[in-house]
């Protein structure tokens, strides 16, 4: 019963029973899945009425008008009057924003008003990670230092196209405590479904912005707007400041320092995807992302296998642009078979396949129970006799040259770049994936915690105020 199985991950799913009735259910959901947050639809059409035929008048079809909410002025205004009243205000910058192509928008009022923004693990992306109003982002794994820390300093938030999930949010009274709440957002029923916010606007995203910079633009001009400078300063320090280390020499290879190599051999205009696990909250943490669609996440959802179909599906759909996969070893393992189709049509993705041998977030998850399950990856392969690959498993390089693509494999972390620099090469000149295996140590512990205001840091951190910790405390940067 598809129907069924699909309904909860659907925005509508149906089984077509009656032929006549195909015009009318591809109608409605066509304008189901556009209408409001786009989504999924799923339509089960039987073999009976596959191969049936109906009296059909095209010229008489007509598409169902798409539900778009917008925003009006005045509602605009009344939120601009509570950003205007704050001292430290934000902007949370939900998946929304890039949903509705506004992301320069987002950037245009952001300059206009001087508010520095916090975009979501959906909406990274919606403004440049350089960029000076980039506050950094928070939440319990997918979280920035700086970008929490500025949270619990402020004062005011308005968040457009966000729907406040619980990797964001964390504690809602920590969260909330202390600050007033705008949200705009394209669903009636996101307005108040995780808190109640101080005021609440249903619209779509890129409408809304339209009209915050025509309003602010029209506030500028008549001496409105405040003054965020002093307020900005202080995002700009924390962000200065408050880093996490990733510069690690170990062998086996810390995490930490993969993503700091990413960084300085992809160039700004890559597109990462990723899925689930310690890979995609450390890619959160590390990496850096500068426009919309450039991270390519699956949100919420926990769908081992998706990063490699993921990546050749976005890369098949603009194949000028460099795609670069990041995967944990049993995530890449669940549907490495794909890869042989990234082969056949000549897709150059290149794959960053991090191998811990380990099921890394379940094995950090246990630890707050005092559990300690089996949930390691690991093997003596005897086939396999390089001593770094002694005891992780699976030989990752040859099931990958067996399906028709390149592979690299690193062992010491100054190798990284430089493999990373030559996959790009491979993957232009034999155009089919190559997967860069970089063996790391077994056992990391990635930052996260349960409040934003309680992540435990495990690791070392990059604290950069001369008076370390207490420093920041001191000026102000860290409650």
């Amino acid at each position: 019963d598809i129907e069924s199985i699909a309904k909860p991950v659907t925005k509508m799913a149906v089984t077509v029973r009656e032929p006549g009735l195909v015009p009318r259910v591809f109608q409605q959901a066509f304008h189901v899945m556009r209408s409001g947050r786009p989504g999924p639809v799923l339509i089960d059409l039987p073999i009976d009425v596959q191969l049936a035929e109906i009296e059909f008048d095209i010229d008489t079809y007509e598409p169902l008008p798409v539900y778009k909410p917008f925003a009006n002025k005045k509602q605009i205004e009344k939120a601009m009057e509570m950003l205007m009243s704050a001292e430290k205000p934000l902007i949370v910058a939900g998946g929304g924003i890039i949903n509705a192509d506004a992301a320069n928008l987002l950037v245009e009022f952001a300059e206009i008003t001087g508010v520095p923004v916090i975009p979501t693990l959906m909406g990274w992306g919606s403004i440049p990670d350089d960029h000076p109003l980039m506050a950094g982002m928070v939440g319990l794994q997918t979280s920035h230092r700086y970008g929490n820390a500025t949270m619990l300093a402020s004062d005011f938030v308005l968040g457009i196209g966000n729907r406040w999930a619980n990797r964001h949010t964390g504690s809602i009274d920590v969260y909330t405590k202390g600050r007033k709440f705008v949200h705009v957002d394209i669903e009636p029923t996101q307005i108040g479904r995780v808190f109640n916010p101080d005021y609440g606007i249903v619209s779509d995203a890129k409408a809304a912005l339209e009209l915050f910079v025509e309003v602010a633009k029209e506030w500028k001009a008549k001496g409105k707007l405040n003054n965020y400078s002093d307020w900005v300063s202080r995002c700009q320090e924390r962000k200065r400041l408050m880093l996490r280390k990733t510069n690690f020499d170990n062998v086996p290879i810390k995490p930490q320092r993969v993503y700091q190599e990413m960084n300085q051999a992809f160039k700004r205009d890559t597109v990462y995807v990723s899925t689930i696990g310690l890979s995609q909250i450390a890619g959160g943490q590390f990496l850096h992302v500068y426009g919309a669609r450039q991270w390519i996440n699956c949100g919420q959802a926990g769908p081992l296998g998706w990063t490699v179909p993921a990546a050749l599906g976005v890369l098949a759909a603009d194949p000028t642009r460099t795609v670069v996969g990041l995967a944990g070893d049993y995530d890449f393992q669940f549907l490495i078979e794909e890869l042989a189709v990234g082969a056949q049509f000549h897709l150059p993705l290149v794959m960053v396949l991090v191998n811990n041998s380990y099921l890394g977030l379940i094995r950090q998850a246990q630890r707050g129970f005092d559990m300690d399950y089996c949930v390691q990856l690991a093997f003596d392969n005897i086939n396999v006799h390089d001593d770094n690959l002694k005891g992780y498993g699976v030989d990752h390089g040859k099931v990958v040259e067996g399906l028709g693509c390149k592979t690299l494999r690193v062992t010491q972390p100054g190798k990284i770049q430089e493999a990373l620099i030559e996959a790009q090469k491979m993957a232009k000149e034999y155009r089919v994936p190559v997967v860069v295996e970089i063996i790391l140590e077994k056992v990391t512990n990635i930052a996260m915690g349960t409040e934003i205001n309680n992540i435990n840091e495990f690791e070392d951190i990059d604290c950069r105020h001369p008076a370390g910790t207490e420093g920041l405390v001191t000026a102000g940067l860290l409650e």
